[in-house]
């Protein structure tokens, strides 16, 4: 499916960074390690490594991946790509300064598995900047996030915390705002956004 969507000329989630992202990324260690989750065509981890970051971008998706690889190239940076899938993938354990999830979406035993590992994988002081659609995107006139037939896929704050114990919470709030992300992400929207520290 990804590869296929990801198959157009043009980036479907554009070319800027996630707004929250931007906005909270300073918060890693400058110059530090940061894994991103999922990351498609590289928008986010282009943004990391023009601000100086060691980026490596996971996704399942070679298609989205290559498409990311042009965009540093335009961007004159440098990431580090791999295609691989998050059930399976090893994140390594305290080797991270930063872990970014953006609208990553999964399972739900998956994703507690996965962020189960994310903070072993996390070095001390590492930073877990996350942001996603929560259920009431299905109530919204936003375009984006799963389909109401993968309920489980969206998320909660509530289970957030639990999926992430063993960090401390420096951001954690569900709120509508307007998202201008290509052509998939658009309108008011239901997201959580998380910025949790180990």
């Amino acid at each position: 499916m990804w590869d296929q969507r990801y198959q157009r000329s043009d980036y479907i989630y554009g070319t800027s960074a996630n707004d929250f992202l931007r906005a909270e990324s300073s918060a890693i260690l400058q110059r530090g390690k940061v894994l991103c989750l999922a990351e498609g065509e590289g928008r986010n981890a282009v943004y990391l490594a023009s601000q100086g970051y060691q980026v490596t971008a996971v996704d399942q998706s070679a298609v989205g991946l290559e498409k990311a690889q042009l965009l540093a190239k335009q961007h004159d940076v440098t990431i580090h790509t791999e295609v691989a899938d998050l059930a399976t993938y090893d994140l390594g354990e305290e080797c991270w300064d930063g872990i970014v999830s953006i609208f990553a979406h999964m399972p739900a035993p998956l994703r507690k598995d996965l962020h189960q590992r994310c903070v072993k994988a996390l070095k001390n002081t590492g930073v877990f900047l996350l942001e996603a659609f929560t259920k009431r995107q299905l109530e919204t006139e936003g375009r984006g996030g799963p389909p109401a037939e993968q309920l489980d896929f969206f998320m909660s704050l509530e289970h957030l915390k639990l999926e992430l114990a063993g960090l401390e919470f420096s951001i954690g709030r569900e709120l509508t705002r307007y998202i201008d992300e290509g052509h998939y992400h658009q309108g008011e929207s239901s997201v959580v956004q998380v910025l949790a520290i180990k």
